[in-house]
């Protein structure tokens, strides 16, 4: 038996790649869903619409972008999980959906790991520590000597997991201890922010560095490994003394689960070029101070296992019970 069945396997292997072949080389043949688990306007958002327009251009096929929010991610990404395999459903997240939401919640509706196919990372940004200029500090130093003066009376402010976990490492790694004040989204707490409800927040680039531009918000520090292309005036947090400090967030594409592989291979090169294109560069990454971040599937599986037991570590160190 074994001798009649293995042929027979290498057979029918041989003749899937036969029929995928033509069918990775011919697509796509009708339009692409980008999903993604946040609202119109958001980074990620506008990641989508650049990347969605420079695979349109690419394929002469419409791209067409499906927001699904709400649920911390939780909708979009069930969404995307549960659509056909087929390559046409391409989910567009972050780091929020598949490294720190099985660290902060129970239970989830999918499985970040074993309900997708990796298929490319596609931006790494940075945060930016703000203060309202009332506030009496200047720099990073100052707000840790006050932090150490009075500990817990500072209030920080987050409304994504990634500003939480940034305010989480800070306080770990300059040994302080400050309040924290969450919020639904964190334009709701620049709001407060600027307002003087709150002292402090570690906040996307994009939504945190306007306010510094019109003179309401004081920036203190960085939160990536080199400064900000579009603030490089503003220290990164480790070079103002809180040595180790790097955090930010990240952007990748995930295609369901059991997608083929020559599909997989396609949708890779689709994105990676889209990301690298100009119109890509100057309609989101140059605006968004959001560098280009392109892997292999076989990187971002690995990049998202090192960074899933990064932020597991902060979170579980911080005591944050999961909800």
């Amino acid at each position: 038996m074994k001798l009649i069945k293995r042929p027979y396997l290498a057979l029918s292997a041989l003749c899937l790649a036969v029929i995928a072949g033509p069918a990775a080389a011919e697509f796509p043949e009708k339009p692409i869903r980008l999903v993604v688990p946040f609202a119109s306007g958001t980074a990620t958002d506008q990641l989508a619409r650049a990347l969605g327009q420079a695979i349109t251009q690419e394929v002469k096929h419409q791209v067409i972008v499906d927001n699904k929010p709400g649920g911390n991610g939780f909708i979009g990404a069930n969404e995307a999980a549960r659509s056909a395999p087929d390559g046409y459903t391409v989910f567009i997240t972050t780091n929020t959906t598949h490294a720190a939401a099985e660290h902060l919640f129970k239970k989830l509706p999918y499985d970040p790991v074993k309900d997708f196919t990796p298929i490319t990372g596609l931006g790494k940004g940075g945060q930016i520590m703000v203060v309202n200029t009332q506030f009496p500090v200047k720099n990073v130093g100052e707000l840790i000597a006050m932090a150490k003066k009075e500990p817990g009376k500072i209030t920080f402010g987050s409304g994504s997991s990634s500003s939480r976990i940034a305010g989480e490492l800070f306080q770990q790694l300059a040994d302080v201890k400050l309040l924290h004040v969450p919020y639904k989204s964190n334009t709701f707490a620049v709001t407060d922010l600027l307002g003087g409800q709150i002292d402090m927040m570690i906040t996307d680039t994009s939504t945190g560095l306007p306010h510094v531009k019109s003179g309401k918000l004081r920036p203190l520090g960085y939160s990536a490994k080199t400064r900000s292309p579009l603030a490089p005036e503003v220290p990164t947090i480790e070079e103002a003394g809180v040595k180790g400090y790097d955090i930010g967030y990240w952007f990748a594409a995930y295609a369901p689960a059991k997608t083929p592989q020559p599909i997989v291979t396609r949708l890779n090169e689709l994105l990676t070029k889209a990301a690298k294109s100009p119109a890509a560069k100057s309609a989101f990454y140059a605006q968004s101070g959001v560098e280009v971040f392109v892997t292999t599937p076989e990187e971002l599986a690995r990049f998202q296992t090192d960074e899933t037991k990064k932020w597991g570590d902060i979170i579980r160190k911080a005591g944050i019970e999961k909800e």
